[in-house]
């Protein structure tokens, strides 16, 4: 049963991110540069459950991504990026500690900076656009400062849900001992 509530709690979580930012934060947008919420989702699942959590997590918040922002009629690109990124973040579960906001910071930067690059190299620079140095100013380091600003407050709401939904599965896990 606590699988359950566990499987509707971080798909309602996926919704929410989703639907603020592609509602909220889309008229919340600075310069033309709105935060990357399914980044900070994906990156957050992955480093606070492991590398098989954040590539789930990040293949259906990729889906999504797909979905209702993908590049031309190709599905799954956002998907694959999202599902690496995921991955890549659960290889940090043995070094998160809940109390230390420092490591989270620092890999959902990482993971929203590999996320521009990315997507510069595959979208942009594949379409003859090599003004490298204009997409860095003018895209990734404003949406990346974006996000880390936005991560200080939605981390701490992922945070505290996922501490609430492991301390229910410990005390069921103890009821059977």
């Amino acid at each position: 049963m606590l699988k359950v509530k566990r499987v509707f709690i971080t798909f309602l979580i996926i919704i929410i991110c989703f639907l603020l930012q592609s509602t909220v934060f889309q008229n919340l947008e600075f310069a033309s540069i709105a935060p990357n919420l399914m980044i900070i989702v994906t990156a957050s699942f992955g480093f606070m459950r492991g590398k098989n959590e954040g590539m789930v997590i990040g293949f259906f918040c990729g889906l999504l991504m797909d979905i209702m922002f993908g590049v031309g009629s190709l599905i799954g690109f956002y998907a694959l990026l999202y599902t690496l990124i995921g991955y890549g973040n659960g290889w940090f579960k043995r070094l998160f500690f809940a109390e230390d906001i420092k490591l989270p910071i620092a890999l959902i930067f990482g993971s929203e900076f590999l996320f521009g690059i990315v997507n510069y190299l595959l979208l942009y620079m594949m379409r003859s656009k090599f003004d490298f140095l204009f997409y860095l100013s003018r895209i990734i380091m404003p949406e990346l400062v974006y996000t880390v600003l936005i991560t200080l407050v939605l981390y701490q709401i992922i945070l505290r849900i996922n501490q609430k939904l492991e301390a229910e599965e410990k005390r069921s896990a103890s009821k059977f001992v």
